[in-house]
């Protein structure tokens, strides 16, 4: 039998951004792997294999199986899949299990960077679009910075951390970012400042950094 993955971007956190076609695509899989935060999103789910960070890996890899077997598997991505997200840990464990490309279909989400454009104004096509999740190389903002556009960022760790090392690295203290945090959740919160008061500020990982 040949099954089907699902790659399903379920936007940035709340259920109002969901797509018809993800909420359509859960529940007509056989089986949905996700966080708890992102499965509960879904009201009509099959069977679920809910995981935290620490079992990210072997849940896809177990996600990735169950279709190799022939079943029908969602594989939920916070934001857009092809961005920060999942699609290329699931791709590569598929072709790991020889899994036939042709039965993955990625279903895109709206990401929270898109969001955060959204609600500051930003044309965000013409701004240095980054993430840093996940990532220690977080010099690589360090060229772009300057170049005359808004910059628009995951950060990969505390967004103080991000902030400090701007500073540290001589990006003027009075230059103005946005930090959006808990986007499309109730106690959503944007915050205007300097980068010198964002690195003496704390805030939850779930945010986007917007240098001006």
């Amino acid at each position: 039998m040949t099954g089907k993955i699902y790659i399903v971007g379920i936007g940035p956190g709340g259920s109002e951004y969901l797509t018809k076609k993800a909420v359509d695509t859960v529940k007509t899989s056989d089986y949905t792997v996700g966080s708890t935060r992102a499965i509960d999103l879904f009201e009509d789910v099959n069977n679920k294999i809910a995981f935290n960070v620490k079992e990210l890996l072997d849940k896809l890899e177990d996600g990735v199986q169950l279709a190799c077997d022939g079943n029908t598997v969602s594989i939920l991505s916070t934001g857009d899949p092809g961005f920060s997200g999942v699609l290329n840990t699931v791709l590569r464990i598929s072709s790991e299990k020889n899994f036939n490309k042709d039965n993955i279909e990625v279903i895109p989400g709206i990401s929270s960077l898109q969001l955060a454009a959204a609600k500051n104004h930003i044309q965000w096509d013409n701004a240095n679009v980054m993430t840093f999740h996940g990532r220690e190389n977080i010099e690589d903002i360090l060229p772009v910075i300057n170049n005359g556009k808004t910059t628009i960022a995951l950060p990969s760790r505390k967004v103080k951390d991000m902030a400090q090392f701007l500073l540290d690295n001589g990006v003027e203290e009075n230059r103005k970012v946005v930090v959006c945090e808990r986007l499309s959740y109730p106690d959503e919160r944007i915050v205007e400042s300097t980068l010198k008061d964002i690195a003496q500020s704390e805030f939850t990982y779930m945010c986007i950094m917007i240098i001006y």
